[in-house]
């Protein structure tokens, strides 16, 4: 597993701008999490009764694990039918993905929307001192945008 820091680029808008719209401004800190022993069913279940696409795997002290989403759970799905296995057997632990890369809460938004528009990803956890203290949507960036 692989929990990668992203920073932006030297030169960049969270080094130059005086008046920063932050990371933390803008991020979810109210945040739905998983454990990786729940059942992906559940998670299934969690997703379409929240309206979410995903969100971060964690442990009993809070520590980022790993993320799920909906791809995760279509991989079950998909799985599961081909291999003729049980759907409720599965676990988060097994189908989340553990390379998951991290923003900083001090980061700009506009220095977020280009790490968003590079890398294609609709979300970022942020964690601080190995906590998970919120996370930041491709739709949070937007929101911002249109409060300036």
């Amino acid at each position: 597993m692989a929990i990668k820091h992203l920073k932006p680029p030297k030169g960049s808008i969270t080094e130059t701008t005086e008046r920063k719209i932050l990371v933390s401004d803008y991020m979810t800190t109210n945040l739905i999490t998983f454990s990786p022993e729940q059942l992906i069913v559940n998670v299934m279940d969690v997703l379409i009764k929240n309206n979410i696409s995903g969100g971060p795997v964690v442990n009993e002290k809070n520590e980022l694990l790993g993320m799920v989403s909906e791809r995760d759970c279509m991989k079950q799905i998909s799985e599961s039918r081909y291999f003729n296995v049980p759907l409720p057997d599965a676990t988060v632990g097994n189908f989340m993905a553990k390379d998951v890369d991290t923003l900083d809460q001090n980061m700009t938004i506009f220095d977020a929307a280009n790490i968003f528009h590079s890398t294609g990803r609709k979300r970022f956890p942020i964690v601080e001192g190995g906590q998970l203290i919120g996370q930041i949507s491709r739709r949070d960036i937007v929101k911002a945008a249109l409060e300036l």
